[in-house]
């Protein structure tokens, strides 16, 4: 069911920030960083995959995701909802049970065997097709998806998603020399706030992650 309630984007920010702190999805260590997936360190680290587990949290999350989408593409802008392999399936799904559309997902890379593909379910030539997922860091893997998608004749111009890193500059020039809008609900600079006002973590810790939310690249290079 498609929601009827439109929070303003700030109060839909705040919330979203509340809800990941609230179940413990949000991890902040400056004295021990954590390696993420490029290898680089970061004070940060968030596990959007645990709201799955949260049906309360999760509906209100897809009912914000859901309104955003419309408020900022249209409300008929979409005949497909595509989920990025394997964050983004289940949220894809909720969003387009919301949304009444068909649901999609997009492997990674071809599975190697049966049909050898890519997308998952019934995307047609012509179809206009959200893809959402869990987060972006730099948008660049929402690219092959999106390739993937446009391979089938489909058009792909807008991705959702919950959280966005919101720190480095390149991040929403990547995605729109590639045709892509980027919609999400809330950021690291609303996260860290949040934090600040809950009390979540000691005032050194969050200090420590400000300072690298602030310059993320220089904070990396000068631990190598």
């Amino acid at each position: 069911m498609i929601p009827a309630s439109f929070p303003t984007p700030k109060e839909i920010a705040r919330l979203s920030a509340r809800m990941l702190l609230e179940i413990s999805a949000v991890h902040f260590n400056a004295d021990q960083p954590f390696i993420l997936a490029s290898g680089l360190p970061s004070p940060t680290y968030i596990d959007c995959r645990k709201l799955i587990s949260f049906p309360r949290i999760r509906a209100t999350l897809m009912d914000f995701l859901t309104v955003t989408v419309m408020r900022n593409a249209g409300f008929e802008a979409f005949d497909n909802i595509a989920g990025g392999e394997t964050a983004g399936i289940p949220f894809a799904a909720l969003v387009a049970e919301r949304m009444a559309l068909p649901m999609t997902y997009v492997r990674k890379k071809p599975k190697g065997y049966g049909r050898n593909a890519r997308i998952e379910g019934v995307m047609q030539e012509g179809e206009r097709v959200l893809l959402v997922e869990d987060l972006t860091t730099d948008g660049g893997s929402k690219l092959s998806f999106v390739d993937a998608i446009r391979e089938t004749g489909a058009t792909c111009n807008h991705t959702a998603v919950i959280f966005y890193y919101g720190i480095f500059d390149e991040t929403e020039k990547t995605l729109s020399d590639h045709g892509i809008d980027l919609h999400y609900l809330c950021t690291w600079w609303d996260v860290l706030a949040e934090a600040r006002d809950q009390g979540s973590f000691d005032s050194k810790t969050l200090n420590g992650v400000e300072e690298f939310l602030k310059d993320p690249r220089k904070w990396q290079a000068a631990r190598g």
